[in-house]
């Protein structure tokens, strides 16, 4: 078997999304039940960066602002699931946030406005959001950290980042499922943080999610992952074609399993 390399373009915008949910955990003071609800996130400008942020605002469960001039990506951002609704002023939106952030629940809206002109807006009537933009910044898959090479001697496998992205070849949504199924008891039973992303990531994901799962974790989780997989595949709990592969300090390993060719 043999699956194409995931698109490009979606990988780097899933890698982005899953760098920014990692940094608002860590920097929100995150519940393990409720990760950022009752938190505001401010996301800036709705643009590529934008985008990937509001997505793992809404993953990590926070009420997220954003704002956009260019009516064509608010529309987008709606279609796509990302935003769950389009205003036109920051009156709106905070008659909106604030019922949401009293009842701890995740939100995303967007306001069509310049967002130096919001800010400004925000600062004069002191609107503080608990997290913003800049303390999450994210960089592109080909300059993250995860896949430059390290300058110390080698670490070990649970400390060592590691992008890890796996796909089922039939378009079988149970397929997918029980694969998500060993990922998640490959996960250490105290990673809540990941274990929220795999619950909540395909639904907020949209299309890019309905293939392919990713997940930003370490190299441990990535050989242990794999060789349960191998283990099920040779009991013959499964039955069809899958890949698994993962990126680690600029280097590409993959495991593929097809049950006509084992």
């Amino acid at each position: 078997m043999t699956l194409a390399a995931p698109s490009p373009q979606a990988l780097d915008f899933g890698a982005r999304v899953a760098e920014a949910y990692a940094k608002l955990i860590a920097r929100g003071n995150a519940d393990p039940a409720s990760g950022l609800g009752g938190k505001l996130f401010y996301a800036g400008e709705m643009d590529e960066q934008g985008r990937a942020l509001v997505v793992a605002a809404n993953i990590a469960g926070a009420a997220t602002l954003a704002a956009s001039a260019d009516r064509a990506a608010q529309k987008q951002a709606i279609r796509d699931g990302i935003a769950d609704f389009l205003v036109t002023s920051l009156d709106e939106a905070l008659r909106i946030l604030k019922n949401q952030l009293r009842k701890r629940e995740t939100v995303a809206v967007s306001v069509a406005a310049e967002p130096a002109a919001m800010e400004r807006e925000m600062n004069e009537r002191g609107v503080a959001p608990d997290l913003v933009r800049r303390e999450v910044a994210i960089a592109s898959l080909h300059e993250a950290p995860i896949h430059q090479e390290s300058e110390h001697d080698e670490c070990s496998l649970g400390s060592t980042p590691a992008l890890v992205v796996w796909r089922a070849a039939s378009a079988r949504h149970n397929d997918l499922a029980l694969l998500d199924e060993i990922a998640l008891a490959s996960l250490d039973a105290n990673d809540w943080a990941a274990r929220r992303w795999l619950r909540l990531a395909p639904r907020y994901l949209g299309r890019l999610a309905q293939g392919l799962r990713l997940l930003s974790t370490h190299r441990e989780f990535a050989a242990h992952f794999a060789e349960q997989l191998s283990a099920r595949a040779g009991r013959g709990e499964i039955t069809f074609p899958y890949e698994i592969r993962w990126y680690v300090r600029g280097a590409e390993e993959k495991h593929c399993f097809d049950p006509e060719k084992s």
